[in-house]
């Protein structure tokens, strides 16, 4: 925690006599700026972020009200205490001054040893919040890490044993995410892609995340067909899930012999299949149901014979439910448009465009959700099928 001697205040006040006897208190105790009007304090403060900022309030230009509200709109100082030092007594005037943003109000004149005391205490509770946070920043960080590990980064074994491309991005809306993408090999010479999107965001999202992936992963390796994967998966999900949150979830298998490609959808966005010469279009029709809401559900599934060169284009939605600074959706048509520009590209590169096109799209707009692109890009013809006996 922050020892109080490092902390900095910043005073402000129009009156040199109110400046010096404010110094006088309280520099053997903290580090201190000075600012004599608004203007002033808001230049320091952005420049040199202070731990407690003293304001006067009846000040030329800019008084305390306005100066405390604009502390409050800028990063730097958002959630900095602000006390008001003030001759303005009347009930209405503190009122203000709290609405305004003010953590406490003092009238003057004031006696220094409470101006000292409720400056350690607030220069305290600030320390104790930073510390905190420090804290959850840095479990955030670790979680985050145990996140990512969890998903594929190097594709190298899948596209050598299956004659496949892959890419991928993962960008959470926060430091962690509820998007999951995963790739794994099964019996019988089957590659298992999936994607899915778990309600909400942050650390519920992303440990129904890690539970969802992983029961994917086990299930895959026993169950052939998609649609029974997410059959299964639906089950195990809807059968103990007290928070009551879903996930759209997408299982696509592959078979290299034979170039079949199975999908089976539970109210997850719809895949685009790109061919050469072709207009991009939706691999599957229908959405589905998502997981989690109750045991019993059947899904159907969908078949396709896939070429070389033909690639598949798994997203969330937080690609198509992109909005930029006029509040307009990236939406479907978009997607279609920006996925046959980049038909042609490897698989390594199909996420990255779409990514780029979407925060090209977005201007200075804040990511809203998580967003996950995976693509598998068919780099061969069906192999022989005695290179798998």
């Amino acid at each position: 925690m922050k020892n109080l001697a490092d902390c900095r205040v910043l005073i402000v006040d129009d009156a040199r006599a109110n400046l010096d006897i404010l110094v006088e208190g309280l520099k053997a105790d903290h580090k201190l700026s000075l600012a004599m009007n608004g203007a002033m304090a808001l230049q320091i403060a952005a420049r040199t972020p202070p731990d407690l900022v003293l304001l006067d309030i009846m000040m030329p230009d800019l008084d305390g009200y306005e100066v405390c509200r604009r502390l409050r709109a800028m990063p730097e100082t958002a959630e900095v205490p602000i006390m008001f030092l003030s001759s303005l007594e009347e009930v209405q005037n503190k009122t203000r001054g709290f609405e305004a943003g003010a953590n406490d109000y003092l009238t003057k004149p004031f006696d220094m040893l409470e101006v000292k005391a409720r400056v350690r205490s607030l220069l305290k509770a600030k320390a104790y919040s930073d510390a905190v946070k420090e804290q959850m920043a840095g479990e955030l960080r670790v979680a985050r890490d145990i996140q990512m590990g969890m998903l594929p980064h190097d594709f190298t074994p899948f596209e050598r044993a299956f004659g496949v491309e892959f890419g991928a991005v993962l960008e959470p809306a926060r430091e962690v995410g509820g998007d999951l993408y995963g790739v794994c090999s099964a019996a019988g010479q089957r590659l298992v892609v999936f994607v899915g999107d778990v309600s909400g965001k942050g650390i519920p999202a992303s440990m129904f995340m890690v539970r969802a992936i992983s029961l994917a992963r086990l299930l895959s390796r026993e169950i052939a067909e998609p649609e029974r994967i997410l059959a299964r998966l639906n089950d195990e999900l809807a059968n103990d899930n007290p928070s009551g949150m879903f996930v759209t979830f997408l299982c696509a298998v592959f078979e290299p012999a034979s170039n079949r490609l199975v999908l089976a959808n539970a109210g997850h966005c719809r895949p685009l299949l790109l061919r050469a010469g072709q207009p991009p279009g939706w691999a599957v029709r229908n959405l589905g149901t998502a997981l989690g809401f109750e045991p019993g559900l059947e899904f159907e599934r969908t078949e396709l014979i896939l070429h070389a060169g033909d690639s598949l284009v798994f997203y969330t939605d937080g690609v198509s439910e992109a909005f930029n600074l006029e509040q307009e959706c990236y939406g479907d048509d978009r997607i279609l448009a920006a996925a046959g520009a980049l038909a042609e590209q490897p698989a390594s590169a199909i996420p990255s465009g779409l990514l780029k096109k979407v925060r090209a799209f977005a201007g200075g707009a804040p990511q809203s959700d998580d967003i996950a692109i995976l693509a598998m890009r068919v780099s061969a013809p069906a192999p022989d099928p005695e290179a798998f006996a």
